[in-house]
């Protein structure tokens, strides 16, 4: 268990903004995630746990030990810190074999002990085929491997890693995830992980922090904060297309619905407890969540269906992602697209229950 208070401040210079850090963490085993854009605070946060930076204030205790109390004037080496480090470069020594990598990690234990456990590792992680190849011989994938293996052979009681699937293929990024699942299952170990890919957060975290300028957000499981943003800015930085500034025009309890006025229609939505009439929210949909429609000669009817004229098509790997206007984007099926696509008018229809307001 890691649990962490940590405040630090970077003045502002002559070609640099001041920066200030202050987060507030608990990480048990399993895996964490640190999320958020660039400049956010995700890698100063883990440089500060393992003692790469000291911050100003604040207190860092894993498990019964303190790394740092900046009120007992308590502060660590990393050395001391037994924190495994995964970094975005991998940092192997590039004189040095992999084999000579985890030796070199492992050199606290006696001989006999160091040379079983290398072994060890090197079969656990599939290296044993490499193990005499240098860092610059071998591929992107086990170079990760070996630093994994590296960061773990000392037997930490917490893992970072910084951002390890930057610069990997869609094969080694699928190959890393099922390591990092591999070591989530076998070492029961909390793993702090930062990155900046939502669908990394979905393949391992089992709780999300998501930093904005130096704080947390919004923290929870990966879909709930997805399905339901803290703000707009949390919105925005997890890839939210369709956010609009709209109006409460009526609340029914009774029915369990809400009318939402935006600038040039209205939509249908679901009750929303502690709102009032004439409130200004922030209307939140999800574009997978919206379906595109073809309006066949007719006017719009039914409930939450918006004309509108289709701007832009973009491919995806599973979907075709609409812009339309409004500014509506919908990401549709690509076999639904295909037998629509010679339509020039176009409806977007909102599930009403799939309206989230901020």
């Amino acid at each position: 268990m890691i649990q962490a208070r940590i405040g630090k401040r970077f003045a502002p210079g002559p070609e640099s903004a001041g920066f200030e850090l202050n987060v507030e963490l608990r990480v048990a085993a399993g895996v964490t995630v640190l999320f958020g854009a660039s400049g956010s605070g995700k890698t100063l946060t883990l440089d500060c746990i393992a003692g790469f930076v000291t911050p100003d204030s604040g207190r860092i205790l894993l498990d019964d030990e303190i790394l740092y109390d900046a009120a007992a004037q308590v502060n660590l080496r990393p050395q001391r810190r037994n924190c495994g480090y995964v970094f975005q470069n991998y940092a192997l020594f590039p004189h040095m074999t992999l084999r000579e990598n985890l030796a070199f990690a492992a050199e606290r234990k006696p001989r006999l002990e160091r040379h079983r456990r290398v072994s060890e590792m090197l079969e656990k992680f599939q290296l044993g085929g490499v193990s005499g190849r240098r860092p610059h011989e071998v591929s992107g994938g086990e170079k990760q491997r070996c630093s994994i293996a590296r960061a773990l052979i000392g037997e930490p009681k917490l893992l970072l890693l910084d951002e390890p699937a930057r610069g990997l293929d869609a094969p080694l990024r699928t190959g890393l995830y099922a390591t990092l699942r591999q070591v989530r299952a076998e070492f029961n170990v909390p793993i702090l992980l930062v990155t900046h890919d939502l669908d990394e957060c979905f393949e391992l975290a089992g709780e999300m922090l998501v930093l904005r300028e130096g704080r947390v957000a919004q923290r929870g499981e990966p879909k709930d904060v997805l399905s339901q943003p803290a703000n707009v800015e949390v919105a925005r930085l997890l890839g939210v297309a369709n956010l609009f500034q709209a109006e409460i025009a009526a609340l029914d309890p009774g029915k369990n619905t809400s009318r939402l006025k935006l600038d040039d229609f209205e939509l249908i939505g679901p009750y929303y407890p502690g709102r009032f009439l004439r409130d200004r929210v922030w209307l939140c949909i999800r574009a997978e969540d919206l379906r595109a429609q073809a309006p066949n000669g007719a006017k719009p009817e039914g409930v939450n269906r918006v004309p509108v004229k289709l701007l832009r098509v973009s491919e995806r790997p599973q979907a075709v992602r609409l812009e339309f206007s409004r500014d509506i984007t919908v990401e549709a099926p690509r076999a639904e697209f295909e037998r629509l696509k010679d339509n020039e008018e176009w409806l977007v229809e909102f599930p009403p229950q799939s309206i989230r307001i901020l």
